[in-house]
């Protein structure tokens, strides 16, 4: 017999890194909590979806961290957390709907832990379908969407959120058709905000660093109490 996990569930933020179990619809959810640098820090907490479960997706992916990084050193809040049958987290794949409950349990501890953030969502491939489908039912902030496999999941049926939006396509995407992610962001009304990274591949390799900077950058004037300005690193 299978020994039940013990669940956290912390009852507050915590005040630096750490990782534990929330309780979800399909039991542990296991997550990670990372903090930015006091002189830096905002009002603000974004949740991050990883890669598809079912091909070595989880939230320790090289794309999900640096998303981590770059939004940390922005001053955010950030949290990862491991789909339904990912590492300790228990449960079934559900093809992104069970999925999208994870997220929901999720955000729904963070807006318990931290009432006056603004709360935003980031996914990387299956994870920003599951974020998209979260995002239109939540009230956020901002949306990223890196790499978004629309041909091979339901984009289509899905609307621009009410909040700004973000994807990041890499033009030598081997997984995901870039010419199909451009059809798609122009169909929707108004149609998000796309960045092209030139000589990309699905998983960013040799790029990461140049991630890092397209997401600073690209969410900047976003940033609770921004008026814009220079560049960020």
């Amino acid at each position: 017999m299978t020994e039940a996990l013990t669940i956290e569930q912390p009852e507050e933020f915590p005040s630096e890194h750490a990782e534990f179990l929330i309780r979800g619809p399909a039991g542990a959810i296991e997550c990670a909590v990372d903090l930015p640098e006091p002189d830096v820090e905002l009002p603000a907490t974004v949740i991050l979806c990883h890669p598809h479960p079912l091909h070595g997706g989880t939230m320790r992916n090289k794309v999900v961290t640096i998303m981590e990084r770059s939004m940390r050193e922005l001053g955010l809040r950030t949290v990862r957390f491991n789909f339904r049958g990912v590492g300790e987290s228990e449960g079934e794949h559900d093809d992104g709907y069970g999925e999208t409950d994870d997220l929901f349990a999720v955000a729904e501890w963070v807006r318990r832990t931290r009432k006056e953030d603004d709360l935003w969502l980031g996914g990387f491939s299956f994870g920003s379908y599951v974020a998209l489908r979260a995002a239109l039912n939540l009230h956020i902030g901002q949306l990223i969407s890196i790499a978004p496999p629309v041909e091979r999941y339901p984009f289509d049926s899905l609307h621009h959120p009410e909040c700004p939006w973000l994807v990041i396509q890499g033009d030598e995407d081997e997984v995901v058709n870039i010419d199909a992610v451009r059809h798609w962001v122009h169909s929707l009304k108004p149609p998000p905000e796309l960045v092209v990274m030139k000589e990309a591949d699905h998983f960013f390799h040799r790029r990461l660093m140049d991630l890092r900077g397209l997401l600073k950058n690209g969410v900047r004037d976003q940033l609770p109490g921004s008026s814009g300005g220079a560049d960020l690193p």
